[in-house]
This record gives C-alpha cells, structure tokens and sequence, in this order.
C-alpha cells in the first residue's frame, strides 16, 4: 500500500472506531479495536501522514519513539502501598501514571479532544528490557496496569529486519492482535504531495527523469547507502533556503541528505543546470509578458536536449505555481477577512459605536493564543488567522485616524476597505491567468503538443493549486491540450483493445 492509502484508511478507521449511537455509546466494541502496525522503510513518511490524519479528522495527536524511552518511562516508577486482603495488610508494588499515558490525558486537557491517535514509533527497536511491555501494549492497549483512554487510536510503526539491526520479531500472538499495513515507497503519489508541500522544482524535474533514484537502501562494504523521501524534502529546505540567501550550493552538502554517491553527484549536477536553464531563458519574464523576443526563446527550447526540454517545462510550471498558492492564499484570505467583517457587524449591533473594533480585536487575538497552544490549527488556518487580525488593527487605525466614530459610517469604511482587498484580489488573478495563458503560447511555440505539453497539462491536473484556480477562473488553453491529452490516451486504450481482440481471434 502506498503512504497516501494509508493515511485514508487510518482516517477510515478513526471513522468506524468512533461510530457511537443516539445515546453516545461506542458501537464498535472496544476489544475489537485493533492497533494499526504500519510497517515499511524508513524516510517514506509514515511520521508525516499521522500528523496529517489527525488534523484532518480533528483529532489529537501525541507521538512517541520508542527508542529513547526506558521501560521505567512507559510503565511508570514503583511505589509501595498497603493492601489487606481477607483481614489481613500487604505490602504490594503499585505504579505512577506512565509517561506515555499521562501525555494522552495532557493532550485532551490541553485541545479539548476526547478522541485522538497514539503514534508510537520504531516500536520494534526497543531494548531487551522494553519489549514485553511493548507486546502488552499492543495486545491489551495498556502500559503496565494504566490503560489507553477510550477514544484513542493507537497506531505503531515499525522497519522491516532489512533496513535495521535492532528489530525485534512479532510472535503470532502479537501480530493477531493488530492490523499489519505494509508501506512501499511511491513517486507518484510522493510527487502529488511534494507539489502541495512546494518541493524545490528542481528535485520534482529531477526525479521526473530519473525515476529510478527517487528511493535506495542498501548495504555496500562502504556502509549504508540510501536516498529517502525525507531526504529530497529535507534537502528542498536546504535549497531554497540557501538560495533565498545567496549561497552557493555544493555536491558535498547534496551528499548530506542523498546517501548515494551517484545520485548526489547525478542531482547536483542537473541543480547546476537547472539554475543556468532558469537563468538562460528568463522564465519569470516570459511568464509576466516583458521578455524581449518569445520566439528566439522557443527556438532555443525546440532545439535543446531531451533534459534540456523537460527542465524547461519544469522551470515553467515551478514558478506558475509560486503564483496558484498566491492566488489560492489570497481566495482563503479574503474569504477569512470577510467572515470575520460578517461578524463584527454582529458584535457591533448591541455596541453604541466603532470603537468597540478594539475590543472585537482582542477577543480574537485571546481566541487565536488559545487554539494555537492547544494544537488545533493548521498552518494554513494560522497564517489566515493573523492576516485578518493585521488588516483589521490597519481598518482600527484608519478609523481612529479619521475620527471615525460613528456606527454606520464606521461599518461603510470598513466596507470600502474591504473592497480594496477585493480588487487587488481580482488584479493578482487576472496576472496569474495572464502568465498560464503565456505559458501555454510559449510551450506550444517550442514543442507543439508534443511530449513536453504533455508533461506541463499532466502536472497542472495533478497539482492542487493549479486546479482550485483553472476550476474557479477558467483557461481556454488548458482545456484544449487536456482535450487533446484525454483523445490520446482513449486512442491508445482503443489500439490496445483492437491489437489484444486481433491476437485472440489468431488463435
């Protein structure tokens, strides 16, 4: 299964673990609530996507690896009480809250969530020590004698004995207990991600091309030598950080993150390229319409090298899409702006004037610090969050800066205002189909519909962003190759059908 049917079926699972009835009872029987063992190789994301489930099925969330605990840290420390059985008192060994436990019952205090998921990483790495009371967590939901909270998905992720020393074997005892997942490396849907996640264009147009280099481990008599998908998003960090800088970037630092001689030479490289492509045909101003002469540009695309052609696509589609998430940003935002306007009307209805802004001010604020130290805001959601609050101390000042005091004349302002937004808006959308539509004019000069449109048009559908703006503002060119795109592939499955019904009746 690949990483992102795996996230589905964890949020799945969530779903009917936590069907209750009209009286809130759980109709899914608790002891038939099997933990989930996600088992696959390392760097592949199995960490990212529980983060993601869990906020997109609003849930809490704590994480644990299990390599850096003890087992004094998972069961809790003895203490001695006193216990009388039939008239007579013992002394008998009692244990404090387990760490791990203790941190599920933190989490719900702190977010308010009573359902959640339990992470526990590397679980099949722990020591001599740890082991049983891991098997006993995965069969019983239990630390020592301290349960799991009712509501709680527990989830464990595991190394396959290949690509660890340390793992210890499942018993048949264990492994009846727990739903096995088997994770395999996948380009595709690892692209699909990269792009929502802006990975450095320059490793999305690299790994297009050699597909082969995308994920690597094995054991050399050098050592380890592995390339993971942690390791190109963790590397695209380093890219355009160093480059939002200035800095040259080395094959050595490539070779940080990509474990493998040959391909942190091989992408190093083509990075090399991939800046001189982007410098040499000046993409940026192709797109915004203030390049010199289009057509020497497309020529010098025609004639380059299969690499040269791809990168040059890629190049394009990487900075389109620096302007969809400008575009899908400032949708989210304006539609948060306006929502938060809708309700200051109502706030200011009981209130004798404007001024009141301040105070509606500060309660969003109080509102905001809270859901953002309990967890319970995507990045996303927080960067809106704090752009309306800005805008609406700017609308705050204007009015006092105004003398605006007044109820009605007030709200009028603020609608104005508003309306600026709404337009600056409208122009930045007009200068993103503007450069789509020169896009498509200078990538149908160079390469016609060949190949190369066929890449651009598959990765504009693949790409979220691209999708939510050509869905909402539309792009003639766009439906035309993907017209042409759609003919081809029905052509082809046509072929196949008539090729495969010849060969039957040869028969």
């Amino acid at each position: 299964m690949n990483i992102r049917d795996a996230k589905q079926e964890i949020k799945n699972t969530l779903r009917a673990y936590h069907r209750r009835d009209s009286a809130g009872r759980c109709l899914f029987p608790a002891v038939r609530q099997r933990p989930i063992l996600l088992m696959g190789p390392p760097g592949i994301g199995k960490t990212a996507i529980l983060e993601q489930a869990a906020a997109e099925a609003g849930v809490g969330l704590v994480s644990y690896t299990m390599t850096h605990h003890t087992r004094q840290s998972a069961i809790g420390l003895p203490h001695i009480e006193s216990r009388t059985f039939q008239g007579r008192e013992f002394q008998v060994t009692e244990y404090t809250l387990s760490e791990i436990v203790a941190s599920v019952y933190a989490c719900m205090e702190r977010t308010g969530q009573q359902e959640g998921i339990l992470f526990i990483d590397e679980i099949n790495c722990v020591s001599e020590t740890l082991a049983p009371t891991m098997l006993q967590f995965l069969q019983n939901k239990t630390f020592g004698s301290h349960k799991i909270p009712d509501g709680w998905l527990i989830v464990a992720a595991g190394n396959p004995p290949g690509y660890n020393r340390s793992v210890r074997e499942f018993d048949v005892v264990t492994l009846d207990r727990v739903r096995e997942i088997d994770i395999e490396a996948d380009l595709a849907v690892w692209m699909d991600y990269a792009r929502q996640k802006r990975v450095h264009g320059a490793i999305l147009s690299y790994l297009t091309i050699h597909e082969d280099q995308f994920y690597q481990v094995r054991q050399t008599p050098a050592g380890a030598s592995f390339v993971t998908a942690r390791g190109w998003e963790d590397l695209s960090e380093l890219l355009q950080g160093y480059e939002a800088l200035g800095l040259p970037v080395t094959e050595a630092q490539v070779g940080q993150y990509l474990r493998n001689e040959d391909t942190a030479r091989g992408f190093a490289g083509y990075y090399r390229l991939y800046r001189k492509y982007g410098e040499a045909y000046g993409i940026p101003e192709l797109l915004d319409g203030t390049a010199a002469d289009l057509s020497e540009q497309a020529a010098l695309a025609r004639s380059g090298s299969f690499d040269e052609r791809f990168t040059v696509v890629n190049l394009v589609l990487d900075s389109l899409n620096g302007w969809f998430f400008r575009a899908r940003q400032s949708d989210r935002a304006v539609s948060a702006l306006h929502g938060a306007l809708s309700a200051f009307r109502l706030f200011l209805r009981d209130r004798e004037d404007c001024e009141c802004l301040e105070a509606f001010l500060q309660g969003r604020r109080d509102a905001l610090r809270v859901k953002e130290t309990a967890g319970l805001l995507t990045q996303e959601a927080l960067a809106d969050e704090t752009w309306v609050l800005e805008r609406l101390e700017t609308y705050r000042l204007e009015l006092l800066a105004g003398h605006v005091r007044d109820k009605e004349a007030g709200f009028s302002r603020l609608k104005t205002l508003f309306q600026q937004e709404v337009d600056s808006r409208a122009g930045l959308v007009e200068a993103v189909r503007g450069r789509l539509d020169r896009a498509f004019s200078f990538l149908a000069e160079a390469f016609g519909d060949g190949q190369e449109m066929i890449l651009f048009v598959s990765a504009l559908t693949r790409g979220d962003a691209a999708m939510d703006f050509i869905s909402l503002h539309g792009c003639d060119a766009y439906l035309q190759y993907s017209g042409k795109l759609l003919y081809r592939e029905r052509e082809a499955e046509l072929q196949e059908a008539c090729r495969a019904a010849l060969e039957e009746g040869g028969r």
